[in-house]
């Protein structure tokens, strides 16, 4: 099993083939539905985003409720394609990489290609496993979208395949 690091520079995406799995390592961003509406819009008007999107990686979750002493609540991940609509122009950004789950639709796989990126799939199901991972947590972005905030995840060792690279190659098909 490889490990990588974040932020995932174009030179590394290219080492990457659907199947790879990894452990991921570094600082991955977490965002949904709400969040991507509103980086749209500050992608539209020019504005800069909340975070460094070169390189950066995004996971589709929302965590859910943290106990007390925990860094995390369970962090599982959503559904991708609810994303496809905005993922063109945050990868013509500079967005590298993407964890989620299910497969991604031809406009987002075609500017996967275009602007060399990867998406990685993350176990459904394994929410409170995959939370073991989460080091640290913080909200960096729209708290008062509760838990589909945009947080800045310290990660260690994080597990995911490689479900679509940047050649086109998916497991889905």
């Amino acid at each position: 099993m490889r490990r990588l690091t974040t932020p995932i520079s174009k030179e590394v995406v290219a080492t990457l083939n659907a199947g790879d799995r990894l452990l991921l390592t570094g600082i991955i961003y977490t965002a949904r539905d709400a969040a991507h509406k509103k980086l749209q819009h500050l992608l539209d008007n020019g504005d800069e985003l909340p975070f460094n999107i070169d390189g950066a990686v995004l996971y589709y979750t929302g965590p859910s409720p943290v106990r007390p002493g925990d860094v995390t609540g369970s962090a599982g991940p959503t559904t991708s394609c609810r994303m496809d609509l905005y993922t063109p122009d945050l990868l013509k950004a500079g967005l590298t990489g993407m964890i989620g789950k299910g497969k991604r639709g031809d406009d987002v796989s075609l500017a996967m290609q275009q602007y060399g990126a990867v998406y990685f799939a993350a176990t459904g199901g394994a929410g409170a496993l995959l939370a073991l991972s989460i080091k640290k947590s913080r909200i960096i972005a729209y708290p008062e979208l509760g838990a589909e905030a945009i947080r800045e995840l310290v990660v260690s060792d994080f597990p995911v395949i490689v479900a679509q690279d940047a050649f086109g190659k998916t497991l889905y098909k």
